[in-house]
């Protein structure tokens, strides 16, 4: 699986190697830390990322979940971030929710921007999702910004939401909704 925008190539994970991902997530250890909870050493392994990218595929043959990897065009093979729907819930619900990271060199680019709104038209398009749910914590702005520039709408605040980096943190609970939802055929 693989969408395309303007400048980016978005790999599911079946099309990225352990060693792409395990070199992004060494190159953003030190970025990326206040924003994602501790992480031991072996977590930056190439057979660490190999058993990953094993689960996702096997969630996304589930059903329950659906990643990307952000590539630029320009450098097709340096990973540069992902985007990972999970959670899925079908049925009554017909909801997942979201999380996004990008290369700490990347960042105020706009390519976030691009990659998310692809993954939400899949999402709705494709994937016949009601409703996309991100949680995000107060103090990263720039996520916020990015939520509100996609359509993300705020319905409330998640106390001691997430353990992030060691520490129980608040997030701002933000809903994008596909109001041209319909059922399957098949319900």
């Amino acid at each position: 699986m693989m969408l395309e925008t303007d400048r980016l190539l978005l790999k599911g994970p079946a099309e990225v190697t352990a060693v792409q991902l395990a070199d992004y997530r060494v190159r953003n250890r030190e970025f990326l830390a206040p924003f994602v909870p501790k992480r031991a050493d072996s977590f930056y392994s190439e057979d660490a990322c190999r058993e990953a990218l094993e689960r996702e595929r096997l969630a996304e043959q589930a059903g329950t979940a659906c990643g990307f990897y952000l590539f630029l065009k320009r450098d097709p093979e340096r990973l540069v971030g992902s985007i990972s729907l999970t959670n899925i819930i079908r049925g009554v619900f017909q909801n997942c929710f979201a999380g996004c990271q990008m290369d700490g060199t990347l960042i105020n680019n706009g390519y976030m921007t691009e990659a998310v709104r692809a993954v939400i038209d899949y999402a709705f398009r494709v994937l016949n999702l009601h409703r996309i749910e991100a949680n995000i914590v107060p103090r990263n702005a720039r996520s916020l910004r990015l939520a509100e520039k996609c359509g993300f709408a705020e319905e409330g605040v998640a106390k001691d939401y997430l353990r992030i980096n060691g520490k129980w943190e608040d997030h701002i609970h933000m809903v994008i909704r596909n109001d041209g939802w319909a059922a399957p055929d098949n319900e």
